[in-house]
């Protein structure tokens, strides 16, 4: 049990104390409420680009890590479908300079033209890096246009054409930061030795007079009902075939997202689970193969994806794929199985209550599910789940008509 308190600034600043007696060490972790969900379909990837951007410091403070490096700190950040998560670490003794440091990046950004420039080009040499000069680096994004319509999942993080980025304007960016940047679309969680009196006098002190903003109503269109399979076949230039196949699941706070994420690892996690043994053991059809859920608030995906080994078609890769999803639509799976799978997810959970950071961190994400309280319950909706719960999402997930299949080929 994670204990926290939670109190609200005037501004709309939501705020997430835990008080962790152990460490010397404090951490503070910032969700704001914008990711590459919420960007014009027109200009994409700037989500991500501001999560470059942040680190160019602020208005107040220009040299964001300089300053966090001497006091002793160090930060990170990511960006996701969904949100944007800025957080760092500090002697608790430091505090104040971190609080100092963020609420100035919440007020304004160090806007200017070299800044801007420098850090387009850095997001730019990334797209290319990961999306068009890595083997196989295009496959999830052409998976996102297969299997989304109408939902702004439709394009990666890092944005669907990189000129997006190359066309951005410093008016661009003011009126991205100025929209979604905000107290009042943000949640703010601290970690460490502190008093709770003492931690709202600070955030008071550095957050309190940051004014409400004009935050845009979100209103995402859901993705219409699957009622078809569709297929996509692409050459590149690749060592290897490779098969992708990938299901609309249940949004995040849905039961059904939980026992989803307990048939993927049931699939493929690690060398023991069924897609390792049977595919690349046994029968030597991929050299590689995966399944994995996209974690999304909205309703996401459950991929199935491997590698083929020369000379197996893709027709016979992909049919020993639905072989394995129709045994777990028509056999329970044992006990045993999803005991152990449970019993390694709930390792990973208790392993995160062992760090003040991970702990500010996931306080700052359940917030944003809807309280911070489902921390303390996740262990409890996944050690719920039966194998009949197992067969039956499987039933409704794995239908041949909601399958989006991407053939990746190697040019011959």
């Amino acid at each position: 049990m994670v204990e926290f308190e939670k109190f609200f600034l005037d501004n709309g600043l939501t705020v997430v104390f835990h008080k962790d007696p152990t460490t010397p060490i404090a951490a503070l972790n910032i969700i704001y409420k914008v990711g590459s969900r919420d960007e014009n379909p027109d200009k994409t990837g700037f989500a991500h680009l501001f999560e470059h951007l942040m680190f160019e410091g602020s208005k107040y403070c220009k040299h964001f890590d300089k300053i966090l490096e001497k006091a002793g700190g160090s930060s990170n950040a990511y960006t996701n479908f969904d949100y944007t998560n800025y957080f760092l670490m500090i002697p608790k003794d430091n505090i104040e300079i971190a609080l100092w440091l963020e609420s100035g990046r919440m007020m304004e950004l160090d806007f200017n033209p070299e800044k801007l420039n420098v850090q387009k080009q850095v997001v730019i040499e990334e797209y290319k890096e990961t999306l068009l000069n890595r083997p196989y680096g295009d496959d999830y994004k052409l998976m996102l246009q297969l299997a989304y319509k109408v939902h702004p999942y439709q394009w990666p993080v890092i944005g669907k054409d990189f000129n997006h980025i190359q066309k951005a304007t410093l008016d661009d960016v003011e009126n991205f930061f100025f929209s979604y940047y905000a107290p009042n679309n943000a949640i703010l969680a601290i970690g460490g030795d502190f008093d709770s009196n003492q931690v709202k006098d600070l955030i008071n002190k550095w957050f309190g007079d940051i004014p409400r903003r004009d935050v845009p109503v979100k209103k995402y269109p859901i993705e219409p009902t699957q009622t078809r399979m569709r297929q996509m076949t692409v050459e590149r230039d690749v060592p290897f075939d490779k098969v992708m196949i990938a299901f609309h699941y249940f949004p995040r706070t849905n039961f059904g997202f939980y026992v989803t994420d307990v048939i993927t690892d049931i699939l493929s996690d690690g060398p023991s689970a069924r897609l390792y043994q049977k595919l690349v053991k046994d029968k030597q059809l991929f050299s590689d193969i995966d399944a994995y859920i996209s974690g999304t608030l909205d309703t996401g995906l459950v991929f199935v994806e491997g590698v083929l080994n020369e000379g197996v078609s893709t027709q016979t890769a992909i049919q020993a794929i639905w072989d394995e999803l129709e045994l777990l639509k028509s056999k329970p799976v044992e006990q045993r199985e999803l005991d152990k799978v449970i019993n390694n997810l709930e390792t990973k959970m208790i392993d995160g209550r062992t760090n003040v950071v991970r702990k500010t961190m996931n306080l700052a994400y359940y917030e944003l599910l809807g309280d911070a309280h489902l921390y303390n319950l996740e262990e409890l909706r996944y050690r719920s789940i039966t194998p009949q719960d197992v067969m039956t999402y499987s039933k409704i997930i794995f239908q041949p008509h909601r399958a989006n299949v991407l053939y990746y080929l190697a040019k011959k």
